[in-house]
């Protein structure tokens, strides 16, 4: 007789599945032991969208404190918080673009390790620098690792994750993940006004992101590679013994070791950049150039100056930094609602409808001028963003295969870095000359670039094996 599992599959599907590596990992249980896994996983996401959102929050601190400086004054001839926001996502393109391919020559744990180390160090001693220059100069070099450590989660996510869970995983792991938004928001709010041990506030707030991210790095030195990734490697072995070790921790009992010919003989073992530019994969790849261009500007356009386009509407920089604390709750909030029905929808729909409604509420956030109205489109678009995230982390992610998918997401996702380099140094003219509606408009229309990128030329990815998009 047939009987139903947690997951909502007959076991005997499961069974027949269970043959290969694959119908392995889709047979995972929706499982305590496999939410275990990706909090384990998330948490390292959470200092690294710590750190990046701090970028907008410790500047005012920066600035009080007479290192940053205003307009031509700055290092480069620019406002130095412009400077630093671009020298960020400048450190992210490199680590993005140039590194993260070494997690499909090296694995998907060990560069992941390497990257959160990376980070957690030079975070540490970006927080001691004395002047503009040098706490520039790390903040690139903070960039890099971010860029890898970024790219390796989402690709160690859609390999561990079974098929029919994988919108709905990402959701959670960026509910994990945006906590850190309204945590570095409130404790930028309480500290960066202060100084504590003749130390400035905007220092413990680094200090803080840096420590606990070296101590989330001990916490995860255990943490499995990539089943699919050891099997594509030719190690299978070791790929049979991770995926039986996940299965226990599932409450599932392992089953035989799958073939040879199954995990290995469909695809090369290395796979060149070249590859991502065949007619198989040619369209995917400059959809997702484009879509991560002008995602970019709209998410982290509004995010890092939140803040600067509140002041920009009358707010005081104490108010800002209140009302930014209660608009940034929609990050984890938004990613925890969407988490109930992310896998009910195709990604490519949900990073259309999340983008339409930044641009339906941005509008409004533009023409908004009582503190409450502007706190509940704050909040929406803070919520359209959270879902475009995880939608768009996920679904690059799918469209690649195993031996390619750390280098083709890492080479698309280093354009939406590259944009902020840019869109950082223009958002801040923008902001002087034409105000904040004039930098919610710019992100409109590039949200609306957004809309038609993916809507057009995306492939549906929704519940079919990563080995069959």
């Amino acid at each position: 007789m047939t009987t139903i599992t947690s997951t909502g599959m007959a076991n005997d599907h499961i069974a027949a599945d269970r043959r290969t590596l694959a119908g392995r990992i889709d047979a995972l249980p929706s499982s305590a032991g496999l939410w275990r896994f990706i909090t384990l996983l998330a948490l390292g996401g959470f200092f690294e969208l710590y750190d990046l959102f701090e970028t907008g929050y410790i500047s005012s601190g920066l600035l009080a404190a007479g290192v940053f400086h205003t307009g031509s004054e700055g290092v480069f001839g620019i406002a130095d918080q412009a400077a630093f926001a671009s020298a960020t996502f400048l450190g992210l393109f490199v680590g993005a673009s140039l590194l993260a391919p070494y997690a499909d020559r090296f694995g998907r744990r060990l560069t992941f390790m390497c990257a959160l180390a990376w980070y957690g160090v030079f975070s540490l001693l970006m927080a001691f620098q004395q002047s503009a220059e040098m706490i520039i100069l790390f903040r690139f070099l903070v960039g890099i690792g971010l860029g890898v450590e970024l790219v390796t989660i989402d690709t160690y996510l859609s390999e561990w994750v079974p098929a029919h869970l994988r919108s709905r995983a990402f959701a959670y792991s960026f509910f994990i993940q945006f906590l850190s938004v309204p945590a570095v928001a409130l404790m930028s709010w309480w500290l960066v006004p202060q100084t504590i041990l003749s130390l400035e506030g905007w220092r413990w707030v680094v200090i803080a992101g840096a420590v606990c991210s070296l101590v989330i790095w001990l916490i995860r030195k255990n943490l499995p590679e990539s089943a699919r990734w050891l099997a594509q490697q030719g190690r299978h072995q070791e790929a049979h013994k991770v995926l039986s070790e996940m299965e226990k921790r599932c409450g599932i009992a392992p089953v035989a070791d799958f073939s040879d010919s199954d995990a290995s003989a469909a695809l090369p073992k290395k796979g060149r950049f070249s590859e991502i530019w065949s007619p198989a994969y040619r369209k995917r790849t400059l959809m997702l150039v484009v879509m991560n261009f002008f995602q970019a500007i709209g998410f982290f356009g509004f995010g890092n100056w939140l803040p600067a386009l509140l002041s920009g509407k009358g707010a005081t920089v104490t108010h800002s930094l209140l009302y930014a604390f209660f608009i940034t709750l929609a990050y984890p909030l938004g990613s925890l609602i969407c988490s109930r029905y992310a896998d009910k929808l195709e990604n490519k729909w949900q990073i259309v409808f999340s983008s339409l409604m930044t641009v339906v509420f941005g509008t409004l956030f533009a023409l908004a001028t009582n503190p409450v109205l502007m706190i509940i489109c704050g909040f929406l678009i803070t919520y359209s963003n959270a879902w475009l995230t995880f939608s768009y982390h996920a679904y690059q992610t799918e469209i690649f295969p195993t031996h390619i998918r750390a280098r083709a997401v890492g080479f698309c996702y280093s354009f939406s870095r590259l944009s902020t380099v840019f869109s950082s140094i223009l958002i801040g003219l923008i902001l002087q000359y034409a105000g904040s509606q004039g930098v919610i408009a710019f992100i409109v229309l590039s949200m609306l670039m957004v809309m038609l990128s993916v809507g057009i030329y995306g492939p549906k990815t929704r519940g079919l094996d990563l080995e069959n998009i």
